[in-house]
């Protein structure tokens, strides 16, 4: 009997891990549904240590690890389960080298993943976060449309960043879906139209996306900070319009607020003080400095800049780009050249497909009085990417031609065959040949512009201004049987008047006969039937009449005009208010400018001797006497103040004696 209490004891030691695991899977549900993700990972661990390759314990310890934001973490457990083999778990592995903006090696991870909707959505944002917009709207568009929420939104996104914002509205139609159906969507489509440069349009739509996003959010019971936080970017779009549609203090305004009141996401955030700073330009130049020194930051990895606070993440390589553009302009302006030099070298690293770095280094080299430094940076660069150079080759020719290098200007612009023959740049072309002295070359340019607009199919040609130029060009320098040509050219083909008359004027040079048989073509000038030609020569010229014709001889008009240009108009004097000039009286005394003291006729005032006679007592007397002195010894030397001091006494006086008067 005593073996069978021992075996159930084995069986009731067998059974015991099985409840404890089951425990554990129930523990593991509640503190993911109360998203305890660190308490989730513990008790993974538990379930991995009872039972090891349980696939979906390790799948709940790495979507908890990723859930927390420890992404490296997740990484480990990742090798360490492929290492063991117990379960493929590639697609986790992408998804966090695309949270660590590993995206190259995240592509590689979810190959042999295709197929699944989830690795395509992946793909789609890896291949969107690389800039090919193209392929990852591709993905979107194979993608099931009724198992995914919201496909609509990210696709409308891909087209706008791919460049194909004019196929937004027909994907719309397609999908049966209208632009204001969500404030997301509403947002997405308003940027298309800005793409497309419909400002007011875009401009109504993000005032509705703001007022949809309002609505739903408070349906949802957010806090008015959190709903102007996820609205952010919608103002900080609404602003932008305001700003390209030149309502730059509104603009200002709405930045402003944005970056003082603080209640928005980073992304959003650093998009406002970029255009904030954009707009005030060299104005503020310390201030705009200090604000993008929050946003850049030196790193210690092979880029020696970032963006503070992960900016590299949320932020497009355009928008990136925008603000290391505006640090280092803000440093040439406030003139740190080190700075700007640092980061100047660094930006090619960080967008390598973009003309802007090159544009920048050319800029410091031209701060630096380096012009043809600059010159050969940007020739470079043309050299090595010809198809998308029209832009560099711009800057070449302004940098060359500020530098006193017109020939190399001259032949920057010669190189972009979307405007070398237009007539403005025909014009700038051949001027600046000309300060090069390279008369040849100008008149070659002339004549490739001639055969070019002579085979253009174009509504707008412009062959009769090029020939009327050039044939103006070349009677200027000598070349009057090719000025000819081109003058008979738009005479038969326009009938131009402005042609005949150069053409009458070069041919009189060689050929007087065919000079009249074309004068014979010109109008005559009315009032002009009759005309002695030895009169003519002895006048100074004619004179520009507007309107009519003038009777009389030249030299009768010429003496009239003389004795007009002598005459001058007289005018009535004006005299004061009241001023009869019939009766004008005496005159004004000269000296009546003058301070009264100063003039001829001025006599002071006399001392009043009676002040001094005063009755009374002898004591009295002589003590009113010596107050008398002391108060005079005490005033300035002044005839009005004595005069006036005497009136005073003297009245005093009179009045004690008329009182003593009363008294007899």
């Amino acid at each position: 009997m005593a073996p069978k209490p021992k075996e159930k004891a084995k069986a009731s030691a067998v059974a015991t891990p099985a409840i404890a695991i089951e425990d554990l899977f129930t523990s593991l549900n509640r503190h993911i549904q109360r998203s305890e993700y660190e308490q989730a990972v513990k008790v993974s661990d538990q379930i991995l240590a009872a039972a090891p390759g349980d696939e979906d314990a390790i799948r709940c310890k790495v979507v908890a690890l990723v859930k927390a934001d420890s992404i490296e973490e997740a990484l480990v457990a990742i090798k360490d389960c492929s290492k063991k083999g117990f379960v493929d778990l590639s697609f986790f592995k992408a998804y966090c080298l695309y949270r660590q903006n590993k995206l190259e090696e995240a592509l590689e991870s979810l190959k042999g993943q295709e197929g699944s909707t989830e690795s395509m959505l992946l793909e789609s944002q890896i291949l969107y976060r690389l800039g090919k917009m193209g392929a990852s709207v591709d993905i979107y568009q194979k993608l099931p449309k009724s198992t995914i929420d919201s496909l609509e939104i990210n696709l409308v996104a891909g087209l706008v960043s791919a460049g194909r914002s004019s196929e937004v509205q027909g994907t719309l139609d397609s999908l049966r879906v209208k632009a204001t159906s969500s404030f997301e969507l509403a947002y997405n489509t308003a940027c298309s139209l800005i793409e497309r440069e419909k400002y007011k349009d875009a401009e109504q739509l993000l005032l509705s996306a703001r007022r949809i996003g309002q609505e739903t959010l408070m349906e949802e019971n957010l806090a008015d900070d959190d709903v102007e936080i996820e609205l952010a970017p919608i103002a900080v779009q609404i602003a932008y319009v305001q700003q390209i549609l030149g309502n730059t203090q509104e603009a200002v305004a709405s930045y402003t607020d944005l970056v003082k009141r603080n209640l928005a996401d980073e992304s959003s955030l650093a998009v406002a003080v970029n255009n904030l700073i954009a707009l005030k330009g060299p104005k503020d130049v310390s201030d705009g400095l200090r604000k993008l020194d929050k946003l850049i930051e030196k790193s210690d990895g092979p880029e020696k800049f970032q963006l503070a606070r992960g900016l590299d993440l949320k932020l497009s390589q355009k928008q990136s780009e925008a603000i290391y553009t505006n640090r280092v302009l803000l440093l040439l302006h406030s003139n740190k050249m080190d700075q700007a030099r640092e980061l100047v070298s660094a930006l090619p690293g960080m967008f390598p497909g973009s003309l802007m770095p090159v544009l920048l280094q050319a800029a410091v080299h031209v701060r630096e009085n380096k012009a043809a430094k600059a010159e050969e940076i940007l020739g470079q660069y043309v050299d090595k990417f010809p198809d998308r150079s029209k832009v560099i080759l711009l800057a070449r020719a302004q940098v060359a031609a500020a530098a006193g290098h017109p020939q190399i200007a001259a032949d920057s612009l010669a190189k972009i065959p979307e405007i070398q023959h237009k007539p403005v740049t025909v014009a700038t072309i051949v001027s600046l040949k000309e300060r090069a002295g390279d008369i040849n070359g100008a008149d070659a340019v002339f004549d490739s512009a001639i055969k070019w607009w002579s085979n253009a199919m174009t509504e707008d040609n412009k062959l009769n201004t090029i020939m009327q130029e050039a044939a103006a060009f070349k009677l200027r320098y000598g070349r009057k049987d090719e000025a000819a040509r081109l003058y008979e050219q738009l005479v038969k083909s326009h009938g131009s008047i402005e042609a005949l008359v150069g053409l009458i004027q070069t041919a009189a040079h060689g050929d007087i006969e065919k000079a009249e048989a074309y004068e014979k073509q010109l109008k005559p000038l009315p009032g002009l039937k009759a005309l002695d030609v030895d009169s003519l020569e002895k006048t100074s010229g004619a004179k520009h009449a507007e309107k009519g014709t003038n009777a009389g001889a030249t030299e009768t008009y010429e003496a009239k005009s003389k004795d007009k240009a002598k005459k001058k108009r007289k005018r009535k004097p004006k005299y004061p208010k009241g001023f009869d000039p019939a009766n004008p009286g005496p005159l004004p005394d000269p000296e009546r400018w003058l301070p009264k003291r100063e003039r001829s006729s001025y006599r002071p005032k006399r001392k009043d001797k009676r002040a001094a006679q005063v009755r009374g007592s002898q004591g009295a007397v002589a003590k009113e006497a010596a107050s008398n002195s002391d108060t005079k010894s005490n005033q300035p030397a002044n005839p009005k103040g004595a005069s006036q001091h005497a009136g005073n006494v003297q009245s005093k006086a009179s009045s004690k004696s008329s009182r003593k008067k009363s008294r007899k």
